[in-house]
């Protein structure tokens, strides 16, 4: 299927995870215009976890951050689960485009300050870089969000995408 029909994008349910310790109302703001943008085409949702528990796990260590993560990420692991990591795949936007041929509910979980464990990893259908760079999670979001918004625009044949 090249070109998605509208009524088939429009059913599809996004969600984006990441762990947060606040937000910025600069970053808040193109965040905000992409999902609008997105919203037009898909259900989009915008899901920040963060606790206590994941605070007092990183300050202890790699290995208690990343259990951390898995831990507060598994219980949303339903649908298509995409992992954002840096060990992940690089893809180009073509590529990316692909994730919403033949899924309706898509979860995409952007990794903390350490990343995620393979135990969690194992448990996605897929783990894509957006980039071998790392990312703050609200650099990593406004990026996720354009390439979500590109994604569906190749798939309605929208001229967004050229």
């Amino acid at each position: 299927m090249l070109h998605m029909q509208l009524w088939e994008v429009i059913c599809m349910n996004i969600k984006v995870f990441s762990i947060e310790k606040s937000s910025n109302k600069t970053v808040d703001v193109l965040n905000k215009e992409f999902i609008k943008m997105i919203s037009k085409n898909a259900s989009i949702e915008d899901v920040v976890l963060f606790n206590k528990q994941i605070a007092l796990a990183q300050s202890k260590g790699e290995k208690e951050a990343k259990a951390s993560y898995g831990k507060i990420y598994e219980p949303h692991l339903k649908g298509y689960n995409i992992a954002l990591d840096v060990s992940g795949h690089v893809c180009d936007s073509f590529e990316f485009s692909k994730i919403f041929d033949n899924h309706i509910n898509i979860n995409f979980f952007i990794g903390g300050a350490f990343g995620f464990n393979k135990g969690f990893l194992n448990k996605t259908q897929k783990v894509i870089s957006l980039s071998r760079l790392t990312y703050a999670h609200k650099v990593a979001k406004i990026v996720l969000y354009e390439q979500i918004y590109r994604g569906l625009c190749i798939k309605t044949n929208h001229p967004y995408h050229k």
